[in-house]
């Protein structure tokens, strides 16, 4: 799954968390990761140890400065109370496993197109080392190119 999203579209850069905590400490940049920019989006998995993908997805979208993050949530459950429940707690997507690569790349193109093009953030919402100027410097030309 990583060299694939390695060679998609949309991937530039790939992290891989080993847990909830691990993730969570990556999101907001404490430790090891104090250095690393913002991710434009977030993979997660369901079953995660020491702190699953409920508690992660929460912890996201409850958090001023990580709720713009697009989260897909990619589980082996089908079960419609588990999709209704990720998408209670604001998953911008719910992908089954086993995975099809191709469809999340296009959701991924899909989840740009609309983001990139249509969503428009306040300052409050974005995270405080990216003040507008910035985010608005890093989003044209993105924005300049044609998805198809």
């Amino acid at each position: 799954m990583r060299e694939a999203l390695k060679g998609g579209y949309f991937v530039k850069r790939l992290t891989v968390a080993r847990d909830g905590e691990q993730a969570m400490a990556f999101l907001r940049r404490q430790g090891p990761y104090a250095d690393v920019g913002p991710p434009s989006l977030v993979l997660l998995d369901l079953n995660l140890p020491r702190k699953n993908g409920r508690e992660v997805l929460a912890e996201i979208k409850n958090d001023r400065s990580l709720r713009h993050i697009p989260v897909f949530v990619v589980s082996t459950s089908t079960r419609d109370e588990d999709i209704a429940a990720a998408y209670d707690l604001h998953a911008n997507c719910y992908i089954p496993k086993p995975l099809d690569l191709e469809g999340l790349i296009e959701m991924g193109r899909l989840i740009e197109a609309f983001w990139l093009k249509m969503v428009v953030l306040p300052s409050a919402a974005l995270p405080a080392p990216f003040p507008p100027a910035k985010v608005n410097s890093r989003i044209r030309p993105l924005a300049s190119r044609r998805i198809s």
